[in-house]
């Protein structure tokens, strides 16, 4: 974190400094707000106008044990003046609203960080329940830190005397007093929180004045206390960005925008059939609110009645979509092998997590691709991709769309925790950079019988995309068989003919082989790298940061990330033939580099962790300069 100091002055004489960037963690019990506080200081530091990005982390049960380890729920961001691409390494501000959250975090804290302290909450029997058998706030363990020692609890309980509020439900504000504070130290805009908390609670203005007292009390706290000397300012970003308007956004919420965008450039009507899971669960939630869009959610009783009315609703003529993680994609496999076989537009969105079975599931993983590519009953290839960013979601899902549309496919997107909760500054397209996605739906007979009379063959294929026509049930005269069992040729008669099989399946694959899909391309500024690191999904920003650290450093390497996984861009090949070593990073045992190694004979190193956490930028330049070295 570098400071300067600049000449201002704010409050009692005290100092104002400058900051390139910071790093902010929230931690406390689940039950504190600390994602809500998080998620408000990251809205109101969007409107500022810096760049960011974000990580929230907290544990699967709505309401953890309080006080525990593993109860802790954490909301980390980092916003700079200028770009950035991870949520950061290391917190150089963490709050810590009680003694778990202090002793989870701690590790991740470098030495001279800020750490405000909620004093409140260290009791004997809290310290006691986390394993302290002294207050770290008296026994000189965090010497070397800058701790401010604030009774959050009590400071808002006494702010809203006026309110009448039980103790109990007073101290509930104590995030509120806390993001106060916090928007006071780095010159967050307040309005926003305020209009917020107002329309949360339109329906108990008291409880909306009182959580805006707690806040505004935060503020005045942080300006008057003596024992917050200095604040901090992080100018906007304004290099930063293109021109457009920007709003911060989740990857959910990208996704969820892409799809509505998808059905309107479409002009079919979106249907949802889907069974909530953690962490997909949300873009069901944001596109029930959207029937104005011509959006139609359906919350199914279980996995595959989700997938099987987004099919039927394929075969109607709407955009069919279904959204899931790791298990239910496990569970929706048939389904997706008969979308294949029918040869109709489907998405299928899988939210990885940590597996396996029930495994994390609100951590973040990547270790579904092997089951997107090969998980389903015979040869069924699927079109696979996966966003880079949280903003990269709207973009990917335009994509999955394009695909499914124009080649009559089902189309895997695999996005993960990571991307789907974390958020960043987003440029809110116009319409008219939005890719036009209509269709021609068949409306006559496409083929001559040896009498002379015209039929509908529903599998007489485009030659240019080998798509078959997409007919709606109903059209008069273009009555057509569907079903699991194969097709003939053309006519989609049932057939048990082995020659016709082997046509099929063949057919079936090179329609997948020959989607087009851009080039991949590569970041390789002089290049003279021999070192090329090659990731997917939402690896990108570590992978860019790490990279930018060791060209800092005066290290050459090369940079490729792949939105396409099948078909893989038709210059990949040469790609990878043109560097000596290649290293692929991923949150699994090392999925990628297996189908690289085995398609294009590339002895690729695989570098891979399963912690339910993303990748460090500073543990991925260690790991490419040893690669570098050893080199």
């Amino acid at each position: 974190m570098t400071t300067s100091a600049i000449g201002e002055q704010r409050g009692a004489g005290k100092e104002v400094k400058r900051l390139d960037r910071v790093i902010i963690r929230f931690a406390g019990d689940s039950g504190d707000g600390m994602q809500l506080t998080g998620d408000r200081f990251t809205s109101e530091t969007a409107s500022f106008g810096n760049d960011l990005s974000t990580l929230p982390n907290f544990p699967a049960e709505i309401r953890a044990p309080a006080g525990t380890l593993p109860g802790v729920s954490s909301f980390q961001l980092h916003f700079a003046d200028h770009d950035i691409l991870t949520p950061g390494d290391a917190p150089n501000v963490l709050v810590a609203m009680n003694p778990a959250a202090l002793k989870a975090n701690l590790p991740d804290v470098p030495r001279g960080a800020e750490i405000i302290v909620n004093t409140d909450e260290f009791t004997k029997r809290a310290l006691s329940k986390v394993g302290y058998e002294a207050s770290p706030l008296d026994d000189g363990s965090l010497d070397g830190y800058s701790v401010h020692p604030v009774p959050l609890g009590t400071l808002t309980v006494e702010a809203l005397k006026e309110f009448g509020l039980s103790r109990k439900d007073a101290d509930r504000s104590k995030n509120m007093f806390a993001l106060g504070l916090l928007s006071w130290m780095y010159h967050r805009p307040t309005e926003g929180t305020e209009n917020f908390l107002r329309t949360k609670f339109a329906k108990k203005p008291d409880i909306a004045e009182a959580n805006i007292a707690a806040f505004r009390a935060g503020w005045n706290f942080g300006e008057t206390t003596e024992d917050f000397a200095v604040s901090y300012e992080v100018a906007p970003a304004s290099k930063a960005f293109p021109p457009g308007t920007y709003r911060s956004i989740s990857g959910n919420l990208a996704l969820s925008y892409g799809l509505i965008a998808a059905g309107k450039q479409a002009d079919l009507p979106l249907f949802l059939g889907s069974y909530p899971i953690t962490p997909a669960s949300d873009i069901l939630h944001e596109l029930s609110k959207h029937k104005n869009f011509g959006v139609r959610t359906f919350q199914a009783e279980d996995e595959i009645a989700g997938i099987g009315a987004a099919l039927g609703a394929a075969f109607g003529g709407s955009l069919g979509v279904t959204t899931t993680s790791g298990p239910g994609i496990a569970l929706k496999a048939e389904t997706v092998g008969l979308a294949v076989s029918l040869e109709l537009p489907l998405l299928v969105i899988d939210i990885q997590r940590g597996g396996p079975s029930t495994g994390l599931p609100t951590k973040t993983e990547q270790a579904d691709l092997l089951q997107a590519m090969f998980g389903r009953n015979g040869e069924a290839p699927v079109p696979v991709i996966a966003p880079s960013t949280p903003a990269d979601c709207f973009t990917a899902a335009l994509d999955a769309a394009r695909i499914a549309l124009t080649y009559r496919t089902p189309v895997l997107l695999l996005s993960d925790g990571y991307l789907a909760n974390g958020s960043e500054p987003w440029r809110v397209p116009e319409t008219d950079e939005l890719p036009d996605l209509r269709v021609q739906f068949a409306t006559q007979p496409n083929h001559e019988l040896e009498d002379g009379t015209e039929t509908f063959w529903p599998y007489k294929r485009d030659p240019e995309t080998l798509a078959r026509p997409w007919a709606i049930p109903g059209t008069p005269g273009l009555e057509h068989r569907i079903g699991g069992i194969e097709k003939a040729d053309g006519s989609g008669n049932i057939s048990y003919d082995p020659a016709n099989h082997e046509f099929m399946v063949r057919t079936r694959q090179a329609k997948i082989d020959g989607i087009e899909v851009p080039d991949i391309e590569v970041d390789d500024p002089d290049g003279d790298a021999s070192l090329l690191v090659l990731g997917w999904g939402s690896t990108y920003g570590p992978i860019t940061a790490a990279v930018r650290r060791i060209r800092g450093a005066g290290e050459k390497v090369a940079q490729a990330h792949l939105r396409h996984i099948n078909p893989f861009p038709a210059n990949l090949g040469e790609v990878l033939k043109r560097y000596d070593k290649v290293v692929i990073p991923e949150m699994n045992l090392g999925q990628l580099a297996t189908l690289i190694r085995a398609k294009y004979l590339v002895d690729a190193q695989s570098y891979t962790q399963v912690r339910g956490l993303p990748f460090k930028a500073e543990q991925l330049a260690t790991a490419l300069k040893e690669a570098i070295d050893n080199g």
